[in-house]
């Protein structure tokens, strides 16, 4: 039986993991670690928590000795490390949070690894999931004539909705422009070291913005579906002309899966979706949707938007060149976004008491009373 360490198993992707995880691989032991910050909910995998090859912890990524004590009490042979702090606005108000999380975590982690593993390299893994964020801003392009979205072409040959010729590609040079990003792309270079340094087997995966059920409501998508939901005001950074790339997050946990198991060590893997929205596009796009399936006329939450002063530091195009993942390892997205956003925003208004336990504040008793741990 392999033992499996996942990192931010509570979080919005790292739930996703874990559940692919437990369902697929009966034979594995997973240990679910995470501190249950305010991003944490374990609510999120009622539906496993009893499997017998599932366990979770909570511990805090930056306690070194914890840390030691788990990779001997378990017997850790893989590490697959999704906790972080994430949120760009949050690290722009209290960068020191995100150094400690992103980068001290992350180094604890990797010198617990190395000290338990001891130069026994055979049949480990330490697989550390990082950003898009890293690698800074592209330009926003138009050709001459074409409207976008435009057709464009990666590396591979493949066609696909962009807005520039030019994308973020695993060779692409480090250049965070936010606390956020700079702490990730400092943990990226301690991964790195690891290796360089000591022969640890990692990889590393850079992913572009994730989106789908169980998103904790301060991000862009599932805020704007609850505003929706309750004729609240949806603030827009500037004019709303930052592009992102989108990816469901079910075909993230299908990438990080087909590389644990099949990537190449010391490697490094883009993953994106090959979708790429304009924010205020996007946020027509979730308009129509919930406003549809409400019942609502169509355009009547379009009032909602407000534009409010654009945020410090905000990169204007994010794209990234899955190429590589889909050419080495055969991986590609499932969804095209228009089915992503439809299956989400489905899930949200499904859910709405998950949504309503989370703004209250509701989901911080599941923890007491059903882990008897305090908040």
């Amino acid at each position: 039986m392999k033992n499996i360490l996942i990192t931010g198993g509570a979080g919005f992707i790292g739930s996703h993991v874990v559940r692919l995880f437990v369902k697929k691989y009966p034979e594995y032991h997973i240990i679910n670690l995470d501190k249950l910050t305010y991003a944490g909910n374990l609510a999120n995998l009622k539906d496993i928590e009893n499997e017998p090859n599932y366990t979770f912890v909570k511990a805090d990524i930056c306690d070194y000795e914890r840390m030691t004590e788990l990779f001997q009490q378990y017997d850790i042979d893989g590490v697959i490390h999704l906790a972080a702090e994430s949120h760009v606005d949050r690290s722009i108000k209290d960068p020191f949070t995100f150094a400690r999380t992103n980068v001290m975590g992350t180094l604890s982690l990797l010198q617990a690894a190395k000290l338990h593993w001891n130069g026994d390299w055979n049949g480990k893994r330490f697989y550390h999931i990082s950003t898009d964020e890293v690698y800074g801003a592209l330009e926003l392009t138009n050709p001459e004539g074409i409207e976008p979205p435009f057709t464009t072409t990666a590396s591979s040959g493949e066609h696909h909705l962009a807005y520039g010729a030019d994308f973020f590609y695993e060779t692409t040079k480090y250049d965070p422009h936010s606390p956020y990003s700079a702490s990730k792309a400092s943990s990226d270079h301690f991964v790195r070291a690891y290796h360089d340094t000591y022969g640890m087997p990692t990889i590393i995966t850079n992913c572009s913005n994730n989106y789908g059920p169980y998103q904790f409501p301060e991000k862009l998508i599932p805020l704007f579906i609850n505003n929706i939901r309750q004729q609240k005001p949806l603030p827009v950074y500037g004019k709303g002309e930052n592009v992102r790339d989108w990816l469901y997050v079910e075909d993230h946990a299908r990438a990080i899966d087909v590389i644990f198991h099949n990537g190449k060590v010391a490697d490094t893997y883009n993953i994106g979706g090959f979708n790429e929205w304009k924010n205020i596009d996007l946020i027509k796009v979730i308009i129509k949707t919930v406003d549809r399936l409400l019942g609502n006329p169509e355009g009547h939450s379009l009032g909602l938007i407000t534009y409010v002063t654009d945020r410090a530091g905000h990169d204007l195009r994010y794209a990234i060149d899955s190429t590589k993942l889909q050419r080495e390892l055969g991986w590609e997205p499932s969804l095209q976004f228009e089915e992503g956003i439809e299956k989400t925003v489905r899930w949200y208004l499904d859910n709405q008491e998950w949504m309503d336990n989370i703004t209250s504040g509701e989901y911080e008793k599941y923890y007491e009373e059903m882990y008897k741990v305090q908040i």
